[in-house]
């Protein structure tokens, strides 16, 4: 456990023999001997709970509890009072300034642990509700980032698939125009009636043929160069006509 107790009591043996029953129960416990003192070591300390005696000299358990609630430092801090007579008014008066329990003295062991273990579980409920709220939604924000990261490479994936559709579709272009011309050649080398036409025919033959080699070379290149960096890079500089839409 560990969590911090101040024990704010004038009786020495009691505020001994609550400090040990505390210690044995994993409770962090100090303690103050007058109200006074009470408050400077809620005001350092911060504890997680406070038990304090009502009828003390100097301050009163009634006088610490006001000027507890009244420090933004102080004014959560559940507080337990410990009595020896608990009358109606008495009752009522603390409960008014914001009291969170009552034992009266003599308690057992028992009583005291369960009254305290009570009050911190409501202090620890609304946390926990608030760190699983937080942990949700830290989640929901990762998840959201890995949807739009991936949603990003997706964008990007289609894009480049369609630039590459259409770095396709203008090779074969392309290509299909030398191929064209090669048959071309190869038709009227047939019909060649001289040498010289021959030689035309056969020197277009050769041009169309180092033309297509240049196209296929190219689609090689692009097939190394054609990533989705570079083909925003390229788009950039207009040195594609694909545009996005």
């Amino acid at each position: 456990m560990n969590e911090k107790i101040l024990v704010i009591e004038d009786e020495i043996q009691i505020s001994e023999n609550v400090q040990q029953i505390l210690s044995l129960s994993d409770f962090n416990a100090i303690t103050a001997n007058n109200g006074l003192e009470g408050l400077r070591l809620a005001k350092t300390e911060k504890p997680d709970l406070i038990c304090c005696d009502i009828m003390m000299p100097e301050l009163d358990g009634y006088g610490v509890l006001t000027a507890l609630r009244q420090d933004p430092l102080t004014e959560s801090i559940p507080v337990i009072f410990l009595t020896a007579k608990a009358d109606r008014d008495g009752l009522r008066q603390g409960m008014e300034l914001g009291a969170d329990d009552y034992l009266t003295k003599p308690f057992s062991p028992e009583e005291l642990l369960k009254a305290i273990k009570i009050r911190l579980a409501r202090i620890e409920k609304p946390i926990l509700i608030k760190q699983q709220y937080e942990q949700a939604h830290q989640q929901n924000a990762n998840l959201k980032q890995q949807i739009e990261v991936k949603s990003q490479k997706l964008q990007e994936s289609q894009y480049l698939a369609e630039i590459c559709n259409e770095v396709l579709q203008k090779l074969l272009q392309d290509l299909s125009n030398p191929l064209s011309n090669i048959n071309m050649a190869i038709y009227m080398l047939k019909k060649a009636r001289s040498d010289i036409e021959r030689d035309r025919y056969l020197n277009i033959l050769q041009q169309e043929y180092a033309r297509e080699m240049l196209l296929l070379n190219e689609m090689k290149n692009l097939q190394t160069l054609l990533t989705p960096e570079n083909a925003k890079i390229m788009q950039k500089f207009h040195l594609l006509n694909h545009s996005k839409q």
